[in-house]
């Protein structure tokens, strides 16, 4: 009997125990949320093509961004988030674009070298002209009196003919053939036509084509002198050179 008031005693004593333990502890509160991660920090690049330009040409500049709200390239102003403009800057310049956001901000730049153009080239002179080096270098054919054979102190004359000829293949010519005033006209066109015909023969012979060549008598109706001797006759008797144009 005595053994019951002595359990009764101890469980008692037990629940107090464990309601004073549980009295005693302590809530835990509750760890805080954590902080949001920061914004990405913006990025960017800038390039120009051509690099290198000359004082008045375009180069194109090019550029793109990320985590940027503001966009903007010195010297030109704001400017989308990517994209592309053309520049022509007048002398070297080196552009800075800065990308900025709630992460921060970033910069890029491109360096454009602008070169002055090269000097004009010197104006083309022209040389003479075919027909300018014709009047320098092309002799005409003298004659004896009465006379349509090629004398021998016309051979110098007649050699100089035939190498300008060759060396300038495009010229074409026409060989007049022409006379002092004594004999009649008729006569005289005969006569200068077989001084023409004596020419071409010779240039001929000399390696000039034929169809290259043509012939006319003026005989003593278009005279280069018109006194009345010998010196002026002289004149008259010749084979004379024409260009052909």
């Amino acid at each position: 009997m005595k053994q019951k008031p002595l359990k009764w005693i101890t469980l008692v004593v037990a629940l107090g125990a464990v309601m004073m333990l549980g009295a005693c502890k302590k809530k835990v509160a509750p760890p805080p949320p954590a902080p949001p991660p920061p914004p990405p920090a913006p990025t960017a690049s800038l390039t120009a093509s051509p690099n290198s330009i000359q004082k008045g040409q375009s180069t194109t500049l090019t550029w793109e961004t990320s985590n940027a709200t503001d966009v903007s390239i010195e010297g030109i102003g704001a400017v989308q988030p990517s994209g592309s403009q053309q520049a022509t800057p007048t002398e070297s310049t080196t552009y800075t674009l800065t990308a900025k956001g709630a992460g921060g901000s970033q910069q890029a730049t491109a360096r454009v070298t602008v070169t002055e153009p090269p000097p004009p080239p010197p104006p083309v002179v022209a040389g003479p002209s075919d027909e300018d080096l014709f009047a320098q270098n092309v002799k005409d054919i003298y004659f004896d009196y009465d006379k349509y054979d090629l004398r021998a102190s016309e051979q110098a004359s007649l050699q100089g003919d035939i190498a300008f000829l060759q060396q300038h293949p495009n010229v074409h010519i026409t060989i007049e053939g022409h006379c002092d005033s004594r004999g009649s006209t008729e006569y005289n066109l005969a006569l200068g036509d077989n001084r023409a015909g004596a020419v071409k023969n010779a240039l001929v012979q000399g390696g000039i084509s034929a169809d290259r060549i043509k012939t006319i008598s003026y005989g003593k109706e278009r005279p280069f002198c018109t006194e009345e001797n010998e010196e002026c006759w002289q004149q008259n008797r010749r084979g004379h050179f024409v260009y052909e144009k």
